[in-house]
């Protein structure tokens, strides 16, 4: 017998992850952000990273039509940016601080990291699709990220 959603969202919240705001841009030169905790590293020669992006949202189709994304590794102080990524709201760029990176897309300021990626090749997850990028450019800055786990924010303590 299979595994209950309930049950297999309850075994997943058991790992902690770091959030990430995935950036881009449709056909149309709308913006389109999505907060993405399915986020890691897949190769360093060629600098690869797989993102998964639930198949039914605004940003899924954006990135398969610019073939373009930024990934935006979120610091402590950012959990609000996560929030209003998470929503549903019309336009999650207003009053937000970026600039615009490779093909105009937006890269979110004062994050731990942006990864400015072109796609590569993408998979099917299920409902969701599993998009690898190859990182063009990257901006580092020092700080604490901002972790979620077991349904909340969490600090990382030395």
């Amino acid at each position: 017998m299979a595994i209950d959603n309930d049950e297999f969202r309850a075994a997943l919240s058991r790992f902690a992850s770091g959030i990430t705001v995935v950036t881009t841009k449709d056909a149309e030169g709308r913006l389109h952000g999505i907060t993405v905790s399915a986020f890691c590293s897949v190769s360093l020669d060629p600098p690869l990273i797989l993102i998964c992006v639930e198949k039914t949202t605004g940003s899924h189709y954006a990135i398969e039509q610019s073939g373009i994304f930024v990934v935006n590794v979120l610091n402590a102080s950012q959990s609000e940016l996560s929030e209003r990524f998470a929503s549903t709201l019309p336009d999650k760029f207003d009053d937000i601080d970026f600039v615009r990176g490779i093909n105009g897309i937006p890269v979110l300021a004062d994050s731990l990291a942006n990864l400015e990626c072109r796609l590569k090749n993408t998979c099917d997850g299920g409902d969701h699709t599993i998009f690898v990028g190859e990182v063009e450019r990257a901006m580092i800055r020092d700080g604490d990220p901002l972790v979620y786990f077991h349904g909340d924010y969490r600090v990382i303590v030395d």
